[in-house]
């Protein structure tokens, strides 16, 4: 067997294993790391050789600045913009939406992008009574196209690029793309304004709801017991120490958090021993029954110049950016059955504080921290999200059972979003300008998000999606396997020959429509890796300019608008959509074959032949 057929046999199984998608994407470019050296036409280090790619640095760096504008909540912000902006018209919804998904996308992953905005466009559509049908494949749309925008907005555009510089041409600029993916997205814009129309006849299943924070406090019974207590400037508490004023002994007085103004915002301080209390400050308590326990509450806020404020269920949501609740279960195995939430030392150990607690579903009315727990209890806890999602890893002591629906919009490091969005304006800048290389702009990029805390270290390592990494690594070989046993050229030689002169316009459709064609059954990242060096093939062959060629395949990699698997962002929208695959077929399919018209006709007039 010759080895150009090894390796076609190996190309071959992969496009079946990944149109099965068993094993997983990743899975088969590892085993196609380890086959193609076995063919004797690459070597073991040559099968790694993508994993010094500085592309791959470059695209786990951008993963990284992209999950600090979701911790920031910079993506979150767009999405509370364009809701009051947009009110209840579907058209200026559908527009304002793919405007901003594809510009937030031009600087983070697409997927990421997706995920971030499902539930602002699932809220925005129940507010404004419109199937969600109508404006997820929207979503989806503007996503994928956000990858023709920029040069670090998808993999796909990264391979080509690397192909380019790798057989000895000069890259694409960081904004090459621009030109052709708006006009792309005007297109898409208009033809969803008209296509909506056969999308979503019925509205999408109505998924369980979980609870809100004023729902727990209603159910816990906290209204009643939770106060706000405002330090006068002449207060004796001014100046003291949380530890030597032992409010829960002296007074029934448990202070869950603290709020202290500053020049240019409000904060939140979780209270500790060592906290000084300044005038000015508020203090939200947790305060026993005055029948139960004989404390005074009025009594107490005259005799120490105290001013009482208004604290409601409104009041947690309002603050839910920064304070967020838990709900935990002791399970049978704890350790601090018996022990009160005193004992148990429970906010210095978890950065807690215990609000509420139930015997099994009867709430306990009196101070929860002087009440013993039992197996089963459930404790209703207030703190910051930090410390709510260190406990999610909390498995022998105490079990999270529940978050409320507040989470899932909660951002760690809200008030980072400008020294974000400054870093990622800078690295823009540096990319364009190439003052660095791009991957060096990246990195200082990362490294000054941490500077500022807009990302912890737990936080970049999660959000580097390593799958997607491993897949461009392990494809990577296969590139150069084809070009040595002359399977690039072959491939190269019968396109041109099935066009049979045909005009360099021509040429850019075929390889558009097969780049398309490869995208049903493969990633888009994976039929980049393949068709970019057949491309150039076929422009070397044509003595004709590389640049057409390779933005042809780099575009078309990112019009995966054909099938719900053609990326993982249509798989995203299938969900909350209600889509079904015909539904693809019918908006995609049309699309698709205009986004190819509008490639041939825009990329030979920016890049000649």
């Amino acid at each position: 067997m010759s080895p150009l057929t090894m390796v076609l046999a190996l190309l071959g199984a992969a496009v079946v294993m990944f149109a099965l998608n068993r094993p997983r994407m990743d899975v088969v470019a590892v085993i196609m790391m380890v086959a193609l050296p076995m063919t004797g036409v690459i070597s073991m280090s040559e099968a790694l050789v993508g994993l010094s790619d500085p592309n791959i640095v470059l695209i786990a760096a951008l993963f990284v600045i992209g999950e600090a504008l979701v911790r920031t909540g910079v993506a979150q912000r767009l999405g509370d913009w364009l809701t009051a902006r947009a009110g209840a018209s579907e058209a200026k919804l559908i527009f304002l939406l793919m405007v901003i998904v594809a510009g937030v996308g031009s600087f983070m992953s697409s997927t990421g992008v997706v995920a971030i905005f499902i539930p602002i466009v699932l809220r925005i559509a129940r507010n404004a009574r419109i199937p969600a049908g109508r404006l997820m494949m929207p979503l989806s749309m503007a996503a994928l196209i956000s990858g023709m925008m920029t040069l670090v907005a998808t993999a796909p555009n990264l391979v080509v690029h690397s192909e380019l510089m790798r057989q000895g041409h000069e890259g694409f600029g960081f904004f090459a793309f621009t030109p052709f993916g708006v006009p792309i997205l005007v297109l898409a814009i208009f033809y969803m304004l008209v296509a909506r129309r056969f999308l979503a006849p019925g509205p999408a299943p109505k998924l369980p709801e979980r609870a809100a924070l004023t729902g727990w406090v209603a159910d816990y019974g906290l209204a009643g017991r939770e106060h706000r207590l405002q330090l006068r400037a002449g207060s004796d508490l001014a100046g003291k120490r949380l530890d030597t004023l032992d409010l829960r002994a002296s007074a029934g007085i448990n202070i869950v958090a603290i709020e202290r103004g500053s020049r240019f915002r409000r904060k939140l301080i979780h209270p500790r021993a060592e906290t000084v209390l300044e005038a000015g400050d508020i203090l939200l308590i947790d305060r026993r029954a005055n029948g139960a326990s004989g404390y005074d509450l009025e009594a107490f806020a005259q005799a120490h110049d105290l001013i009482a404020l208004p604290v409601s269920g409104q009041w947690f949501t309002d603050t839910a950016q920064e304070i967020g609740m838990a709900q935990i279960i002791v399970p049978p195995t704890s350790r601090l059955i018996g022990k009160t939430v005193t004992q148990a030392r429970f906010r210095s150990a978890h950065d807690l504080s215990v609000i509420g607690m139930k015997h099994g579903t009867k709430p306990v009315p009196d101070s929860v921290i002087d009440e013993p727990l039992r197996p089963g209890d459930t404790l209703l806890t207030v703190g910051p999200w930090r410390a709510i999602r260190k406990l999610a890893d909390e498995r022998r002591d105490l079990v999270l059972l529940d978050l409320p629906a507040e989470s899932d919009e909660a951002v760690p490091a809200r008030h980072r979003a400008p020294l974000a969005v400054g870093v990622l304006a800078l690295v823009v800048v540096l990319m364009v300008w190439g003052i660095v290389p791009n991957v060096q702009a990246a990195l200082f990029g990362c490294l000054l998000l941490g500077l500022f805390r807009c990302i912890d270290m737990a936080g970049a390592y999660r959000s580097i999606h390593w799958q997607s990494l491993i897949l461009i690594v392990g494809m990577l070989p296969f590139s150069l396997a084809l070009q040595r046993t002359g399977g690039v050229e072959i491939a190269a030689q019968a396109l041109l020959d099935a066009l049979d002169g045909a005009s360099p316009r021509l040429v850019l459709a075929a390889i558009f429509a097969v780049t398309g064609l490869l995208g049903l059954f493969i990633s888009n990242t994976a039929t980049a890796v393949l068709m970019a060096p057949v491309a150039l093939a076929v422009a070397s062959a044509l003595d004709a300019s590389p640049y057409p060629f390779a933005m042809t395949v780099a575009l078309a990699a990112s019009a995966a608008f054909m099938t719900p698997v053609s990326s993982p962002v249509n798989t995203l929208v299938v969900g909350p959509g209600n889509y079904r695959f015909a539904d693809f077929l019918q908006i995609g399919v049309p699309f698709a074959v205009i986004c190819m018209a509008a490639s041939v006709a825009l990329v030979p007039l920016v890049l000649p032949f």
